[in-house]
């Protein structure tokens, strides 16, 4: 039996999380409606799992993630927030969470994720994954020479496109490709083709795709 918290201020939203859960399989579903209720409930209850609204008047965010963490560490937290820029799934993260889901996604999204972190696993919303990864990238000091444009033909080179299909999709000439590859390899010190997909792979780059 999987014994899940849902942590959220809304009626509405979270009678619909609730109602989500409770359709699965040996899951029984505790409620909190503020930061106060949910680390009273976490104290005294076995749990399996957390899905926690940062945005809760008085105590709520981060502070409360990780509060809730320490008084139920045997409770995994899946962040459910408003919110669906990479940088609060980062600090969210950071704090402790196992997983994050913005208040946009899917409801098979959200049970996907519950599943997954139930099965001992991390969970973000694929399009916030992807945000993440570009963050990641962008900040690389190693790549920080090259142009969105490199960025992009290392892109499709670390999913395996032939220098023909890079030009066909990008709309330019295979000469074009061919140049800036070239130039690519010059600001990365880098002699072959080869070696600038190992750079993109372990890089991230495929990330992106």
């Amino acid at each position: 039996m999987n014994r899940i918290l849902v942590v959220d201020d809304h009626a509405i939203v979270r009678a619909g999380i609730c109602r989500l859960l409770q359709d699965r399989e040996d899951t029984e579903v505790l409620q909190a409606t503020s930061g106060e209720e949910a680390l009273d409930v976490a104290q005294g209850a076995v749990l399996n799992l957390i899905v926690l609204d940062l945005n809760l008047p008085a105590l709520g965010g981060l502070e409360l993630l990780r509060r809730l963490a320490r008084v139920n560490p045997g409770a995994s937290i899946l962040v459910f927030s408003q919110h669906a820029e990479a940088i609060y799934a980062a600090k969210s993260l950071e704090a402790g969470a196992r997983g994050f889901v913005s208040k946009n996604a899917m409801p098979e999204e959200l049970l996907e994720a519950v599943d997954t972190i139930l099965a001992g696993g991390v969970a973000i919303e694929k399009d916030i994954q992807h945000e993440m990864a570009i963050r990641d990238v962008m900040e690389d000091a190693y790549l920080k020479p090259l142009s969105e444009r490199d960025l992009e033909i290392l892109r499709l080179l670390a999913a395996g496109d032939t220098l023909s299909e890079i030009a066909e999709k990008l709309g330019v000439a295979y000469k074009t490709v061919a140049n800036t590859l070239s130039r690519i390899k010059e600001k990365l010190g880098v002699g072959q083709t080869s070696d600038l997909i190992r750079i993109a792979v372990s890089r991230g780059l495929a990330d992106l795709i």
